[in-house]
């Protein structure tokens, strides 16, 4: 069995129910698992990881307690303003943190070809990003979907705050050859679809990653919290986990 505890957060939820099989497969003791009116004092007094896949809005109260008792943080969940991301920074400062947009080995395999397969097709490529979850979910586009054109960005030179088109609808003129398209469609059960198309005159290229269960991401999130134990205070994410960081 390692010798990592972890407090999950949300554990009445999906995401929290899978963290919790993912430890038990994984070998992880469960320090204690919380939800809406348990006390998150008491959870964290023992120090261990905690890992978060809840809403936004908690980000600040979890990062004050952490702050406090001196945790490390497992972070997945995404739709942060820009003010709670400055507030995820300045305790990454003092705490050791993995947060990613995504937590899936394979996720993140995407991101890797993604900044690799920009860089080989050039500007002659024009960028899209297509993203499908299921009806619950509420924010958009999602994390993963951002950070894939934040990544298509990077590579091509552009910004994601002033190159990326959300959507499209009316007459919106000719396609830009700076623009990077990004797409959100909800609907059913669909765990995470992302999609990212590199279309040519004559060809096209597209990295496609599927989902079908969250165990994909409660796994990795076990493994990021494996991987914490000993590290330094920073803001580290699945590449740093995974060995992917170039």
């Amino acid at each position: 069995m390692s010798a990592t505890q972890i407090v999950v957060t949300g554990c009445k939820g999906r995401m929290g129910q899978a963290v919790l099989e993912a430890a038990q497969t994984a070998g992880v003791q469960v320090a204690a698992a919380i939800d809406v009116g348990d006390s998150l004092d008491q959870a964290l007094a023992s120090g261990a990881t905690v890992i978060d896949f809840t809403a936004h809005g908690f980000t600040p109260t979890l990062l004050k307690a952490c702050l406090h008792h001196g945790n490390r943080i497992v972070m997945g969940t995404t739709g942060h303003t820009d003010e709670e991301l400055t507030q995820i920074r300045d305790a990454a400062q003092t705490l050791p943190m993995v947060f990613a947009p995504n937590f899936s080995v394979g996720v993140n395999a995407l991101f890797w070809l993604t900044a690799r397969a920009t860089a080989i097709l050039g500007p002659d490529f024009d960028l899209e990003v297509v993203e499908m979850h299921h009806r619950h979910k509420t924010d958009a586009p999602s994390g993963t979907a951002r950070r894939l054109a934040e990544i298509l960005a990077d590579a091509s030179g552009l910004s994601y705050e002033r190159d990326c088109r959300h959507g499209r609808f009316g007459d919106t003129g000719a396609r830009t050859r700076t623009e990077i398209g990004v797409h959100a469609v909800r609907g059913g059960d669909v765990v995470g679809d992302h999609t990212v198309i590199y279309a040519a005159a004559g060809e096209r290229v597209e990295l496609t990653h599927k989902a079908s269960s969250r165990l994909t991401f409660a796994s990795g999130a076990v493994r990021a919290a494996v991987w914490l134990d000993g590290k330094a205070a920073g803001l580290y994410d699945m590449q740093d986990v995974l060995g992917l960081r170039t």
